[in-house]
Order: C-alpha cells, then structure tokens, then sequence
C-alpha cells in the first residue's frame, strides 16, 4: 500500500535529477524571532537578499530573517528567483526542473554567500538543488520541501494542490533551547485537522534513524490533516518528562510543563494563525514523546482533542523515584477528556503476566517486560475502569514482539493517524 501512495505523500519519483550521489544537508537552526509570515512582503526580501549578497547585511542574521518571512528562494519585482547558498568553499551552481537540470553557475558574494538569480516563468512546483559539481544537495533554507528517490528535493515554490513539507527553523519559548519545526501541508484547500509529533528530525527523512517514521507516506493513507514536527534538543530527557527519575544516570527530567506551554502557547498559535485549523488538534510521540505527549493532552485537557503514544516511557516517576506517574495524572481528569490511543510492541514476557515487584503499584520492574508493554497495558485498563470507554475515547493496541525503535513506529502510525482522521468526520 505504502509503495502505491509514493506520488501523493510528500515523496517523488524523480529520474531526471542528476545528483544521484547528492547527500541531504541537515539545516543548521537559526535563532531568529520570527517577523512575518506574509508572502507579499516580497520587495522587502529581495531588498533584504540583495543587502546579504553586498555585504550591509550580515549572512546569518538576514538568511534567519528571510526563513521567517517569505521564505527561501526570493522572489523578485522583476519576477525572477535569487537563490542563495552558503559554503566555504566553491564554486556553487544552481539547477533544477525549469532548466532541464542544467547548472546555473552562482557567483561569489560578500562573506562567502554564493548566489545566482534566475527566471523562472512557472515556478509553482518547481524543484532545484545546488550542486559544485561533484555532489548534488537540497538547499538546507528552503521553505519547502518534500523527498524524492534520492533524498531531500527543494521547491522553488510549492503546488498548491500537492502535498509538501515546510521548514520554520529556530523556534523558540518558555525559555527552552531552539529547535527547528516542520510542518507536512497537504494540498488543497483547508482547514485541516492539526497534529503536533515530537522528535521531528525523526518522522519524515529517510536517513533518519532506522529509516525514520515515513510519516508522509502514512498520511497518504487518510484524510488529510496538517502534521506539524517539532524537532527535540539536546535537553530531550528533560522537556520529555514530567517529574524527574532516576534511569541509572542519576535524576534527571521533569521539565515537561515548559515543554508543553511551548507547543500550547508558542508553537500551536504559530501554526494555527499561518495554516489554520479545523479546531480538531492532537498530539503524537513514542517512547519519551509518547509519555509528553499523554501530559501535553492531560496539561491542558480543555485544548486537545486526541493524543496518541506509542511506546511510551509510562513508567516514568516509578523507576527510582517515587513521583507520580503519568497514569495518575491522566485518573485525575474527568473520564473521557480526549480521545486517547495507547500502544506498545514487545509482551509480557514467556508466562504472559505483569509484575509489581517493588510493591508501588505499578510494573515498570517486570523484568521480563519488553518496550512498555506492562505500564501500557496497566494504564489502557485503568482509564477503561475510569470511564473511558473502548474503541470510542480509547483505543489500546499491542504489536506483539514489535522492537522499540522508528522501523516498528513506522508500521503501524497509520491506525492512531487513521483513529485522529475519524475524529473530524
């Protein structure tokens, strides 16, 4: 199924372009408060790339200005398309679809900014990547973006009728560190559902970890809905749990709240003023981001229509601390709050049984307990005896012997997605 789904799910087939040995170029982040989001302030950036290009401009200050207003390539007056790259070394050409993939050459500007400016008369779903000869990259700014068969493919300017992934790099609030946010667009027009994902680095590149999630090629497979990737930081342990515990590194953890006003309060009304909403939004994660994204729904339970956690790290609080866990937290609401789903691979082990061998209530120490499985199973059956009621506000779902990793997640990301879907019908 997912092989059919290809064309119509942020990933092309694309045999004519030559960069076949291209590596993708991960973005570098820049802290940058975000000005505008207007597409009609294009005479300001053309004035703003052309200032970086002479140099009254530093690089990174006005490339981090132009990824928060209209984006990357700039259009012109003149109608046509200023492209610029950074590197340390060149020199740098531009090719893409509207040139038969011929390279443009890209001249040298101030501070190691190469640039080249090129019409385009039909740039809507127009692709292009930079190339020095030897290999071929995806331009690490671009606005937007999608995959094809051999990686990362930067648009010129997306079609509106075809799905497409956009990058706001830097986001930033609540006093964490910056993070880069991606956001999958379907086409057409809205409003669509929203879904805030977590560990965003993760969910749509196939070079991520164990082939990432293939988050796109999913989406394919159920009514569109606008999934928004917010990547995590170095300080994961810490804006993925809600109190702190002790795994065997010593406490760490327990700044969940911050992280959670963040995607409330600074991330959702981003998206939500530049996308829109149907006023249908949930939350998805697994492992860590499955257990923040129970407490993102549970922190502010009047706000979120579904959450969805995939092996999540439930136990969290019970390890070796004595803080509350997340299935508490969740009993303290009234039953039914959100829509919820619940999943993990791995069993119970050989004999089939879950056990509290410390006594607290909880069996986060059941050796033979493998990706969550127990502390899942545990809280599914709890909210079912709170009030909940399957297959209605909660669903549990067990992929038996399924690994704790992006291949298993992957797999099955279909069925919350497809639950989130329903829920707007």
């Amino acid at each position: 199924m997912w092989g059919m789904a290809l064309l119509v799910a942020c990933v092309e087939s694309d045999p004519v372009d030559p960069g076949a040995n291209h590596q993708t170029v991960e973005p570098p982040g820049t802290v940058t408060e975000p000005t505008s989001t207007d597409p009609t302030s294009s005479s300001a950036d053309e004035a703003l790339a052309r200032a970086i290009i002479d140099g009254t401009t530093a690089v990174e200050e006005g490339l981090g200005a132009l990824a928060w207003s209209g984006g990357l390539p700039v259009e012109t007056g003149a109608g046509t398309w200023i492209f610029l790259h950074t590197a340390d070394q060149g020199p740098w050409s531009v090719a893409g679809d509207f040139g038969s993939w011929e390279p443009v050459a890209m001249a040298e500007g101030a501070s190691g900014i190469w640039w080249a400016e090129v019409e385009i008369p039909a740039p809507a779903g127009g692709f292009y990547k930079f190339t020095d000869g030897a290999e071929w990259i995806a331009d690490p700014r671009a606005r937007s973006y999608r995959y094809d068969d051999l990686g990362e493919i930067s648009y010129v300017r997306p079609p509106a009728d075809d799905c497409r992934i956009d990058r706001w790099p830097g986001m930033f609030g609540q006093g964490l560190a910056p993070r880069d946010v991606r956001v999958v667009v379907p086409g057409g027009a809205g409003p669509f559902p929203v879904l805030y994902a977590h560990d965003g680095q993760n969910l749509f590149d196939p070079e991520a970890f164990w082939g990432g999630w293939r988050l796109q090629e999913a989406l394919a497979t159920v009514d569109p809905m606008i999934v928004v990737g917010i990547d995590n930081t170095a300080d994961r342990f810490d804006e993925y749990t809600h109190v702190p515990d002790d795994v065997g590194y010593g406490p760490m953890g327990g700044n969940g709240d911050a992280y959670a006003a963040f995607v409330h309060d600074d991330v959702r009304p981003f998206v939500e003023s530049t996308y829109g909403s149907s006023g249908l939004d949930g939350v998805l994660g697994s492992s860590l981001g499955g257990l923040i994204s129970l407490h993102i729904a549970q922190h502010d339970p009047a706000d979120w229509d579904f959450a969805a956690s995939l092996s999540g790290t439930l136990g969290w609080g019970k390890f070796r601390a004595e803080e509350r866990a997340m299935e508490e937290l969740w009993l303290d609401q009234a039953a039914g709050f959100t829509h919820v789903y619940l999943d993990s691979g791995g069993s119970p082990g050989p004999d089939g049984q879950c056990r509290d061998q410390d006594g607290d209530g909880f069996p986060e120490d059941d050796p033979d307990s493998s990706d969550n499985y127990c502390e899942t199973r545990q809280m599914a059956d709890a909210l079912a005896a709170a009030g909940w009621t399957w297959d209605v506000d909660l669903v549990h779902w067990w992929e038996a012997d399924a690994l704790h990793n992006e291949l298993a997640w992957a797999e099955r990301v279909e069925l919350p997605l497809a639950i989130f879907a329903s829920l707007d019908d």
